[in-house]
């Protein structure tokens, strides 16, 4: 199993686990079945060894048959996958009963030496039943998968019929219609997709998949005003335009989905990104580098030419208008030494293999670190430059003062003042599109690159979309549709920048050592813990328009999370309460975030509710911990933490009693998902002013904590872990053991069976 950890064992599936359920499902399987393998190199066992092996065996055994039964299920109600199902489901239970009758204790023998069972008798047979095994059940997993992708398909078939009559129909009564039917298709491939994201293990995958999905979602909004523009001014050309633009953009993000999904080589996975900066940089210190070990290992030429070839992609720096004179000579002057520094290495390089020496001389290792160094200051440099391009361009554009000027000159009918801004837009959409460049260049990672390169795709587009509705409603300044679509085509390119902005962040995350990545809140509300919400409530999924309207409020709890994330990772004491629980509010607004977006473990407004109600107690733990921490501060220093304090206990009280307060009716949810994320935002808000604060203070008064230390810091503590016995691990007390509930559940979470 190619790409996979269960790869590492000896029972080699010959099939490439693409899912993390997948796997996920599969590591159990492959544990026990090695436990069962390594415990024939000792086949003398006690009789409670003995007995926990045939336990596994028979367990195994029932398992299989179980898990074949789904299978099989699955098979009859998918004509075109049975004969395939049926096969792997027929090996995997002949494995199955062949493992339970070779752990049999009724088919053992006892040793004539001392009488103790001997166990195992035909390993051949074990390992065959074991490769069996693994291979069948890996094959019944992926094809159930395959129901999976066939899903996603059927999805997006339904969504382009749907999509293309929404592009013909002639009056808005006709439209109102089939936009209803597409925004609940929508909605169903954008839930399906999702989990699908969540599911990839390839990370490019998951980051080309969130690209197509994230043009999906705000696409969906532009059609609708766009639409209806059209309707009502059918005549005007550039609503035409505006309308064109939009539908081939849904097509193009569909069409990538399933590129995805199905791993089609088309266009679009063919289309290999360009070589970037960090990653050559990279490349080229390895094979400095390699020489250390092999002096043979590379050519003078070719480490010549990787650098020429890295020196080249500096010039999307040094030949842009607006990098600065200082900036563009500090870059060349960076070249220059890294050309300096190559060039001595190696005339050492020469000069070791002139001695026969076999490794690196002292005068080639003084080189290789100082080459290695200077490509790693010209990295830093361009990461500087970069950095400091998009967020002056996000400062500057944060105004958006072009777009008010576009909105204004439109409404006035003015389309000679409408041309002039227009203007203006496209010279910031191109230092946009050509800052994304640069970011992509020092992005360090493959996902961060894909999203630089649909950053840019997106103002690239987005741009001229703006102009054409401004254009139309230039032409009709009373319209109110017209005006409508201008403004969701602006709110798109405010979202684009919002999502630069993070962008930014984690690619400084990287350069610094950081990945960035969310740790997933997992405590999610137990089933009965609400009990009453879940008798009174209904758990509804968000529409297309539902999740447009709220994908500004979303992006602001993300960046409001992001920032928390940024403050606690100040803090030297890791372990404090307040930080543990401002990750822990941070974590569980993230995935509220994710929610607006229709991923992440919320999939419905039940979910949601429930997870505001545990973010509020969180929150109400939170103002506890400030509350003890502010006894140690002095009178002013105590007043303006439980000023803030108190509004936070009052926010996470509202946030609290709001969740917990039923609705009915479409309007009513939607406006109490509103105000639970509205509220959330209010906390995180409080939470970031308290961090800072709090830090300082913290520090300040460390020294006098520690002199004060409670006697329980000066004891030592017991190491209380214990090896795991062999006869525990068989008894079934490692949780994690291959059973008939993973296999089930994972089915079952797969969606495979449709109701009949």
């Amino acid at each position: 199993m190619a790409s996979s950890p269960c790869s590492n064992s000896n029972f080699d599936s010959g099939l490439e686990i693409k899912t993390r359920s997948v796997e996920q499902t599969l590591i159990p399987l492959v544990s026990q079945i090695t436990t069962l393998i390594n415990h024939k190199d000792k086949p003398k066992k006690s009789e409670r060894t003995l007995a926990a092996i045939h336990r596994v065996g028979q367990a195994v055994s029932v398992a299989v048959g179980r898990f074949v039964a789904v299978g099989e299920a699955i098979a009859t109600e998918n004509q075109e996958l049975k004969d395939e199902m049926g096969q792997a489901c027929f090996e995997a239970r002949r494995a199955g009963d062949a493992i339970a009758q070779l752990t049999d204790v009724a088919s053992a023998l006892p040793s004539q030496s001392d009488g103790r069972v001997t166990v195992f008798s035909d390993r051949t047979g074990m390992v065959k039943a074991a490769r069996l095994l693994l291979s069948s059940v890996t094959k019944v997993l992926v094809l159930a998968d395959r129901i999976v992708i066939k899903q996603i398909i059927t999805s997006r078939n339904k969504v382009l019929v749907t999509l293309d009559h929404l592009e013909r129909v002639s009056t808005f009564q006709e439209f109102v219609q089939i936009f209803s039917q597409f925004g609940n298709e929508m909605v169903e491939f954008a839930h399906l997709t999702g989990d699908r994201q969540n599911d990839l293990k390839d990370e490019k995958k998951k980051a080309r998949m969130a690209a197509a999905r994230a043009v999906l979602e705000k696409c969906t909004m532009m059609l609708l005003t766009a639409s209806k523009t059209c309707l009502r001014h059918p005549d005007c050309e550039s609503a035409r335009i505006n309308k064109d633009a939009v539908f081939h953009r849904m097509r193009c993000a569909l069409e990538q989905v399933i590129e995805i999904v199905t791993e089609a080589r088309s266009c679009g996975e063919n289309k290999v990104l360009p070589a970037s900066i960090y990653n050559g940089i990279k490349d080229f210190k390895l094979s400095v580098e390699c020489l250390r070990e092999n002096l043979h290992s590379s050519s003078p030429q070719s480490v010549g030419s990787q650098l020429e070839a890295l020196v080249e992609r500096t010039e999307d720096f040094t030949d842009s208008a607006y990098t600065s004179h200082e900036q563009r000579q500090a870059i060349l002057g960076l070249c220059q030494l890294a050309h300096r520094d190559s060039q001595q290495l190696v005339y050492a390089w020469i000069e070791a293999q002139s001695a026969h020496a076999k490794e690196a001389t002292e005068d080639m290792e003084v080189a290789i670190l100082k080459t290695c160094q200077s490509v790693s200051d010209l990295r830093r440099e361009l990461h500087k430059v970069a950095v400091s391009r998009a967020s002056d361009l996000l400062k500057v554009h944060g105004e958006q003062l072009s777009l008010r000027a576009l909105k204004a000159a439109g409404a006035e009918g003015n389309l000679e003042a409408v041309a002039e801004y227009s203007r203006t837009l496209t010279e910031q959409k191109e230092q946009l599109m050509e800052t994304c460049r640069l970011l992509y260049h020092v992005s360090g990672t493959e996902p961060l690159e894909i999203t630089c390169v649909h950053a840019e795709e997106t103002f690239h587009v987005i741009g001229p979309q703006i102009i054409s509705a401004a254009q139309t409603l230039a032409l009709h300044p009373s319209s109110k549709i017209a005006k409508e679509n201008l403004e969701v085509f602006c709110e798109a390119w405010e979202s684009q920048l919002c999502d630069m902005a993070l962008l930014l962040r984690e690619i400084n995350d990287v350069f610094e050592g950081r990945r960035g990545d969310k740790r997933p809140y997992l405590s999610l509300p137990r089933p009965g813990k609400h009990s009453a919400n879940l008798k009174t409530a209904k758990a509804v999924k968000l529409d297309a328009e539902e999740q447009t309207s709220l994908a500004k409020l979303g992006l602001e709890l993300r960046l409001l999370s992001s920032d928390m994330d940024t403050e606690v990772e100040k803090w030297e004491e890791q372990e404090h309460d307040i930080v543990r629980q401002s990750q822990s509010l941070a974590s569980m607004a993230y995935n509220m975030y994710l929610f607006t977006r229709g991923e992440g473990l919320l999939k419905t407004t039940l979910d949601l509710f429930h997870q505001a109600e545990v973010l509020s107690e969180e929150g109400l733990q939170l103002c506890s911990s400030l509350r003890s921490f502010s006894t140690q501060l002095v009178d002013e220093e105590k007043s303006a933490v439980m000023t803030e304090m108190e509004k936070l206990v009052a926010l996470c009280q509202q946030l609290q009693m709001g969740a917990k307060t039923p609705v009915q009716g479409k309007t009513a949810t939607f406006q109490k998902v509103d105000s639970s994320i509205q509220k959330t935002r209010g906390i995180l808000t409080v939470v970031l002013s308290l961090l800072p604060v709090c830090n300082k203070l913290n520090r300040k008064y460390k020294s006098e904590r520690s002199s004060l230390g409670s006697p329980q810091d000066w004891k030592e503590r017991q190491d209380a872990s214990t090896p795991v016995k062999e006869e525990g691990a068989l008894n079934g007390k490692n949780t994690n053991g291959f059973g008939v509930k993973s296999l089930e559940q994972h089915i079952t979470g797969l969606n495979l069976l449709e109701s009949k």
